[in-house]
């Protein structure tokens, strides 16, 4: 099996606030779109965001846990400077995105900072100048 990851696909519970969203809010290009049922963006060389409604990813892949807290993973769109952090947390702030955590330095060298898309989705926006950092950029 190659090394690689083809789609990230997050269950949503209204697929029309989701592609306002994606779409028009951070101005993405929708690559698919079958309404009432899925929205794909194309996110990178070979990747796909898929935004699946809720109910016919649990037909498909079955039922979803539901409680507190937020799901454990993270998404990240990385950028090359610090600025570049800021003006897209901007831009997820002005399309109607929770702005969990405000932009800091971190540990780690970088700085980075946190939106929830309409799902509580938590998306990290970072630089990072260490090696790997350089090999997430377009």
């Amino acid at each position: 099996m190659d090394q690689r990851i083809s789609f990230v696909t997050l269950a949503v519970a209204d697929l029309d606030a989701s592609r306002a969203f994606y779409r028009d809010g951070l101005g993405w290009t929708v690559a698919l779109d079958v309404p009432g049922d899925v929205v794909m963006i194309e996110v990178g060389a070979h990747v796909v965001l898929s935004l699946w409604a809720r109910a016919a990813f649990e037909a498909e892949v079955g039922p979803i846990a539901d409680g507190p807290g937020v799901a454990p993973f993270t998404l990240a769109h990385n950028v090359a400077t610090p600025e570049e952090v800021d003006a897209a947390l901007a831009t997820a702030r002005a399309a109607g995105a929770d702005p969990v955590h405000p932009a800091a330095a971190r540990e780690w060298g970088g700085y980075s900072g946190y939106f929830a898309d309409p799902d509580g989705y938590r998306w990290e926006v970072a630089y990072n100048p260490g090696p790997i950092g350089s090999k997430v950029l377009p």
